[in-house]
């Protein structure tokens, strides 16, 4: 097969790429950057790196983009976006095989389903692809890193403490995620129980936990239904970008802000409306744009191999400064931020 792909070169290459893009998938639109050459040895001058979010044309994912894309300028190296147009872990798997077969010197992916992509990946690394997960992560046998957004635990208990807080630890509440097989969210949502098993949360109840999948509609309408299903709803809790700005919608369609409390993981600018009108006083997240920055950067110091992924090694971010990879593999950005009325103009992002 490598004969056949010599023989018939860079256009059978682009054709190629060009049939599966049409077959479900696509790429984000002025994704390319940097003036490296995508070859796949290790200098500077060959950083041929590409992202795999959950979906494209979703506003986080833009936002991590941006952040890669400018790390991808400082390091001169390529940067490109692709994926499919709505979460699918099938469609991810697609993509891994297009962008091993294009020798891509590295993956960077956002995992619909940690073992669904494994052998896929797996394949890519004895190709002497580098493989990166950030935001959600993979089967940690089929990538060398893991940049995590912040301690797991940390986002699980806050989300439900913040709530807690509003509620005066009293009251129904539901949980509306992303896709049910998302490692991230099904992490975060394991400590939002640990969390309401507490005492003082012993007068607040998790009726329902629901899958809005990372689709704005979806999780616009599941919102309508959880408040239809329980009269008595006090709070939500979405940790995904899409789902709380559809929940926010949602309650507001039918007149329930400041009566059904709502708080999750959203970006400022989306969530900018919803904050100064009452419908959400607090939510958390942190800069995506870092995310996306950071693992460019840790992408860069494997292929360079300046790091192997083990515990203890440390490698230079940037701007950032220089992170360390802890357990397992696992590369931390650092604590999120909440926002409210009084600091949410502050941000743009």
């Amino acid at each position: 097969m490598k004969k056949l792909f010599q023989t018939l070169g860079p256009v059978f290459l682009v054709c190629l790429a060009f049939v599966l893009v049409s077959c479900g998938g696509s790429t984000s639109s002025g994704s390319n950057t940097g003036s490296g050459s995508p070859t796949t040895n290790g200098g500077s001058s060959s950083l041929n790196i590409a992202f795999l979010p959950k979906a494209i044309n979703n506003p986080y994912f833009d936002i991590a983009a941006t952040g890669g894309k400018t790390a991808a300028t400082e390091l001169k190296g390529t940067f490109k976006q692709v994926g499919p147009s709505t979460a699918s872990a099938s469609d991810q798997v697609t993509w891994i095989n297009t962008l091993t077969e294009q020798h891509s010197n590295a993956i960077v992916v956002s995992a619909n389903d940690p073992n669904a992509l494994a052998p896929a990946l797996k394949q890519a690394m004895a190709q002497g692809i580098k493989v990166v997960s950030y935001d959600s992560d993979v089967a940690p046998d089929a990538r060398q890193l893991f940049i995590s957004q912040a301690s797991p635990e940390d986002l699980g208990r806050t989300e439900v403490q913040v709530l807690g807080k509003e509620l005066n630890y009293t009251g129904s509440i539901a949980i509306l995620s992303a896709a049910s097989t998302a490692t991230n969210q099904n992490t975060w949502i394991g400590f939002m129980k640990d969390e309401l098993a507490l005492p003082k949360y012993k007068n607040m109840s998790l009726v329902k936990i629901d899958y809005g999948n990372d689709d704005d509609q979806t999780s616009f309408n599941d919102t309508l239904n959880l408040m239809q299903a329980y009269p008595n709803l006090k709070g939500i809790i979405s940790p995904t970008t899409v789902g709380i700005a559809a929940a926010a919608r949602a309650i507001e369609s039918v007149n329930k802000g400041g009566k059904v409390a709502l708080t999750g993981l959203g970006t400022p600018n989306q969530m900018r409306k919803y904050v100064k009108d009452g419908t959400v006083q607090q939510f958390e997240l942190w800069d995506p744009g870092k995310l996306g920055y950071l693992a460019y950067y840790a992408a860069t110091a494997l292929i360079q191999g300046k790091i192997t992924g083990k515990q203890g090694d440390s490698f230079s971010a940037g701007t950032l400064g220089t992170k360390t990879v802890g357990a397992n593999g696992v590369v931390l950005l650092g604590t999120p931020t909440v926002f409210d009325k009084t600091n949410i103009d502050q941000f743009n992002f």
